[in-house]
């Protein structure tokens, strides 16, 4: 009984790992624009100056932009480098310091901003005027004057232009350690009469990335208005835009964050949590480019002689859980921390990672953290566990009364039910109680699935030997002795991967049948079937992250000894007849 309850715990979990997102996508589906939003939007200029975003993207693909070294500051931070392009302002060269791509040394670092115009990732911003008004405005074929030659932590830069026709336009900016810069638009008007302007600011993708979460982490456009969560997809953003500024997807709101997330990696604009804002989400198909931000509802007056400023930040890095609290607090950004995706499940999969992370920090090891957390879920189940064991070891014992009934009431199949639900309720046997630890364990499968598989802390996170990154499958493989023949089987089909870690799974599955087995004196011919199980389960979790794998090894061998300890112990009580309790 015991081994099949085994059986059905690993097979519970293995289809919570498919089913969970296919049952319950995450994905939530992105509405056409909201009727009536468009009406409040600023309207898109009649001049040449910045333009909404089809014109903006038309004016750009007619004008290509030229730049070189001459039109680049430096941008050197203790967690970001690169370039700011000043014509047209854009942050659109970015490099992670402390991020490779691969585990290897000489990997290269992460790029989240770049210029090549076959994989685009950059963040334009600026204004827009009202459609009757007749203005020159900075657009991106615009080249800035700069402050400075380098842009730091410890120095901002202040970029300038001037129309021509009595508007003056600065932008400062800055950015702080890690990955958020602050982005400051000021307008000085000298032309004798008010002007209105709208700031905009925007998150653009030239291209349909690869999504390698699947259906486990979202990829693609976000964000957050008025407290709500939500997250398109490239089709449809894609395919669902409305002319004639192909729109997706729209909501105005006040105050929230909007981008485009990977699943390590976030760009995102943050406008003031004060302002009013419309968020959107478009695609120009003529350039291919994906784009996502705000454009504020309410107009900046900017009087003759007077100068007025609008505020903005920008996030281009990697999305560290803990990071993007902190700015959630500090910046009173809504649910930033939802740029991770933990799921529908994310009041479990969060405490989880909060409990792991806590333990990496005092034990230095992810991995360390992964076999004490084992521990800690052993214990805090150990009552379940020992009740499972007492109903397992009873319906053991009652099963040579359960064979005599059915030969007995074998043609009469509900009287002889009848009979040994009778027995059962007399031995106060609970056939089910047994499946209850199963059923609470099951979702902690999970939370460890997903924060290995969402969260970037655990991302080439190293342990012992050969594991250099507990995220990703054991790198080993049988197929071609473990790297001592050089070629790659997995080439030829991706079964063929099975690495030491699952095999070492597999044995540690079979060594916990064993005892179990025996403890339920299962029969000669099933014990043979069941062995079989381990097998075909090694070959399953050959493939998910060997963090995982060595949780379940590190379980196996737990439970092993568990089931050890508690069935000695229930044998020798049932040596002393004294002293149990008399019917």
């Amino acid at each position: 009984m015991d081994s099949k309850r085994l059986i059905l715990a690993t097979a519970l979990s293995a289809l919570v790992l498919i089913g969970y997102d296919y049952l319950f996508p995450q994905h939530q589906p992105v509405p056409p624009p909201q009727p009536g939003v468009h009406a409040v939007a600023p309207p898109a200029p009649a001049s040449s100056g910045a333009a909404a975003p089809a014109e903006s993207a038309q004016a750009e693909a007619a004008a290509p932009i030229k730049d070189g070294p001459e039109a680049r500051v430096a941008i050197n931070a203790p967690a970001v480098q690169g370039t700011l392009n000043l014509r047209g302002a854009r942050l659109d060269d970015l490099v992670l310091k402390h991020y490779r791509e691969t585990v290897k040394p000489d990997s290269p670092d992460v790029r989240v901003l770049n210029s090549a115009s076959t994989h685009a990732d950059y963040v334009d911003f600026g204004w827009r005027a009202p459609s009757d008004v007749s203005v020159r405005l900075p657009d991106a074929n615009t080249l800035w004057k700069a402050s400075g030659n380098q842009m730091d932590a410890e120095h901002p830069l202040t970029l300038s232009w001037d129309n021509g026709q009595g508007l003056t336009f600065d932008i400062r900016l800055s950015v702080d350690q890690n990955y958020m810069f602050t982005i400051s638009q000021q307008v000085h008007n000298s032309t004798g009469q008010a002007v209105v302007l709208y700031p905009f600011y925007r998150v653009n993708r030239g291209y349909t990335p690869e999504e390698t979460g699947g259906m486990l982490v979202h990829e693609g456009p976000i964000s957050v208005i008025d407290g709500r969560l939500n997250e398109g997809s490239y089709k449809t953003v894609r395919t669902g835009g409305v002319p004639p500024d192909n729109i997706a997807w729209s909501h105005q709101g006040t105050g929230g964050w909007a981008g485009i997330t990977d699943k390590y990696w976030l760009m995102a604009v943050l406008p003031d949590q004060n302002a009013n804002v419309i968020g959107t989400y478009g695609f120009q198909a003529a350039q291919g480019t994906y784009q996502v931000g705000f454009t504020a509802t309410a107009p900046v007056q900017v009087a003759a002689g007077q100068t007025a400023s609008t505020e903005a930040h920008v996030f281009a890095g990697a999305k560290e859980v803990r990071l993007l609290e902190q700015y959630e607090k500090d910046l009173h950004v809504p649910m930033f921390w939802k740029a991770v995706d933990f799921g529908w499940l994310s009041f479990l999969t969060r405490p989880v990672f909060f409990v792991l992370d806590w333990l990496n920090e005092h034990l230095g090891s992810f991995g360390l953290a992964l076999l004490t957390f084992t521990v800690i879920v052993k214990v805090a189940f150990l009552p379940l566990t020992i009740k499972q064991m007492r109903m397992t070891w009873k319906t053991a014992r009652l099963k040579p009364q359960v064979d005599l009934i059915r030969s007995r009431l074998k043609d009469d199949p509900m009287a002889m039910q009848q009979q040994i639900m009778a027995l059962y309720r007399q031995e106060n046997v609970n056939l089910f109680g047994g499946f209850l630890p199963l059923l609470i364990q099951a979702p902690v499968f999970w939370c460890l699935y997903k924060d290995l598989y969402v969260t970037i802390e655990m991302r080439h996170a190293p342990f012992v030997g050969w594991v250099k990154d507990l995220s990703a499958p054991d790198p080993t493989n049988l197929f071609n002795l473990f790297g001592l023949v050089p070629f790659d089987p997995t080439h030829i089909t991706p079964f063929l991967a099975l690495g030491a870690w699952p095999i070492m799974y597999g044995a540690t599955l079979f060594l916990m049948q064993k005892v179990s087995s025996s403890s339920a004196n299962m029969d000669p011919s099933q014990q043979k079937v069941m062995m079989f199980i381990p097998l075909l389960f090694t070959f399953f979790m050959a493939r998910q992250p060997v963090g995982l794998v060595i949780y379940y090894c590190w379980s196996n061998i737990l439970t092993a000894v568990q089931q050890v300890i508690i069935i000695s112990r229930l044998k020798a009580a049932d040596a002393k007849p004294q002293l149990v309790k008399p019917k």
